[in-house]
């Protein structure tokens, strides 16, 4: 990548809109001055009330959503703007659970990190996940149709699924769902092989 590329990549990434959602004053403080350094337009709300209040405001690039939230928790709330939008989303959690990353996974979260955490790695991933959002859909999206229909499979835009011709229906995470989205973005016989094995079965698709 050329020096001029490099700084416009960071100059975008820098010029991103961060919500950050979670009850923790001392974690909202300190990520929020983190982020702010690094050039970041940075909100930071306690809940989900106050979540829904600044999305009325503003339409961020970004959404970092911790788990354990006094009312609605970080899987109600992610699943009702996967409702709404594709706003890529950080789950945070202070628990270990496996099961509570593979469901918010499912519920669309983008990634999903343990506290505590160091605030450089929170940075790398968002800026990964930014980068592969750039050029999607962003916002809240009309969709045309519930369904889209391809090499055999259906999918359902609402419940960010896929059902096989076979009627196996298979929950897709928020980066599969985008993926999927993509009409140009044509998957590899080596990604459908693997979710085809581990998840579901899958027709064969075209390779890169």
């Amino acid at each position: 990548m050329t020096p001029i590329k490099i700084f416009i990549q960071q100059m975008t990434d820098a010029a991103a809109k961060v919500l950050i959602v979670d009850d923790d004053a001392e974690i909202r403080e300190l990520l929020s001055r983190y982020l702010r350094g690094q050039g970041y337009a940075v909100t930071a709300v306690g809940d989900g009330t106050e979540m829904w209040s600044a999305l009325k405001d503003s339409e961020p690039d970004i959404i970092i959503l911790d788990l354990m939230l006094p009312g609605d928790d970080g899987i109600v709330l992610c699943r009702s703007l996967r409702a709404q939008s594709e706003t890529p989303v950080i789950m945070l959690t202070a628990r270990g659970d496996e099961t509570d990353r593979i469901v918010g996974l499912e519920m669309g979260t983008d990634d999903y990190l343990p506290k505590p955490f160091n605030p450089r790695e929170l940075l790398a991933r968002m800026k990964v996940i930014l980068r592969r959002a750039r050029g999607m859909p962003k916002g809240r999206v009309k969709e045309k149709a519930r369904f889209i229909h391809f090499a055999g499979l259906r999918l359902d835009t609402r419940d960010r699924q896929i059902i096989t011709a076979q009627d196996v229906v298979v929950s897709l995470s928020g980066a599969e769902y985008r993926l999927l989205r993509v009409p140009s973005t044509p998957c590899s016989r080596g990604w459908c092989n693997t979710y085809g094995s581990e998840r579901a079965s899958w027709p064969p698709c075209r390779t890169t």
